[in-house]
């Protein structure tokens, strides 16, 4: 079995209309969405054994703003092909995974990650999967258990999603 941890970046600011996407930072809902997340992560004992960012600047700084309360206490690496990469390309870097990577994080951007998870997943009994469908919020993150002993073996439908948290309901 493995684990597979997704995070939307937080809330992105629009106020410099002029400034291209890859840079737009964070907005102040945006830093404590990532503040908060931390402070949850460290209070639940989650543990990653990698963590796969995005490039931009709004990825990196909800990794920032998450590292206030939590410390990942695994390598941290920003792929530039992560950059609004496509549920295809997702799937690609889970799948080029080491097989001594158990927990992985990976953060990044819609619509790619909401594709990945409902791909990656079947129903649940608890309705999780619904509830990202259409609708992955802004700073939400979503454990995926996938019944694999290997990534390069990773199949569409197999997956569960086996926690949501989303900024507003933390806390």
């Amino acid at each position: 079995m493995k684990k597979l941890a997704i995070l939307r970046h937080a809330k992105s600011s629009w106020d410099d209309p002029g400034l291209d996407d890859f840079n737009r930072p964070l907005n102040d809902r945006g830093w404590k969405a990532a503040r908060r997340m931390g402070r949850v992560l460290r209070k639940r004992g989650v543990k990653f054994d990698l963590v796969l960012s995005s490039t931009a600047a709004r990825t990196r700084e909800t990794i920032d703003g998450i590292q206030e309360h939590f410390d990942f206490d695994a390598p941290i690496e920003f792929r530039p092909e992560l950059y609004l990469a496509s549920e295809e390309a997702l799937l690609e870097t889970i799948r080029g995974l080491d097989e001594k990577v158990k927990a992985p994080l990976i953060v990044g951007h819609n619509p790619g990650l909401e594709l990945l998870v409902t791909d990656l997943s079947r129903d649940d009994d608890r309705g999780l999967r619904r509830r990202v469908a259409g609708k992955f919020p802004t700073g939400a993150l979503v454990i995926l258990e996938l019944p694999t002993h290997h990534w390069s073996k990773v199949k569409p439908g197999e997956g569960q999603v086996v926690e949501l948290m989303l900024p507003r309901e933390l806390d």
